[in-house]
């Protein structure tokens, strides 16, 4: 009888201190899950600051060929010249409302963000070419 007490003792021991290291360990995990998801968090904010640099850059850059485009056409003949003008505000709304767009994103969710980027690429992509397809047509009839 005394082995059955000192067995049922170190078991009770044993089974305690496991459940110790259990709770230890789940402890240890979710700090770790916690830092992951805080890492995680600061790169998608990096990520995000850097795209929107770059992006705003892009559109900095699309202002400045309108701006450019705006100054050749300048001698144009008047029915030439109000034809382009009107081509050059239908790209600087478009601009600007890429710029808008851009800064109204607000999202912390990843997948809406990379949705997004996708389709930001895509439509600043479209109004980088229709800039660069409408100034060569212009440096074509010249």
């Amino acid at each position: 009888m005394g082995f059955v007490s000192i067995f049922v003792a170190c078991s009770s021991l044993t089974s305690c201190s496991t459940s110790t290291d259990k709770i230890e360990n789940a402890e240890e995990n979710v700090k770790e899950s916690k830092e992951e998801l805080k890492e995680e968090k600061e790169a998608y904010r990096v990520e995000m600051e850097e795209y929107r640099k770059d992006a705003e850059m892009r559109i900095s850059e699309n202002e400045k060929n309108m701006l450019q485009f705006n100054e050749r056409i300048k001698s144009q003949k008047v029915e030439a010249k109000k034809e382009y003008e009107e081509k050059i505000d239908a790209l600087n709304q478009k601009n600007s409302d890429m710029k808008l767009k851009l800064a109204d994103f607000k999202d912390e969710n990843r997948a809406n963000w990379e949705s997004f980027k996708t389709d930001f690429n895509r439509e600043m992509d479209d109004l980088g070419n229709s800039i660069l397809n409408f100034t060569i047509k212009d440096e074509k009839k010249k």
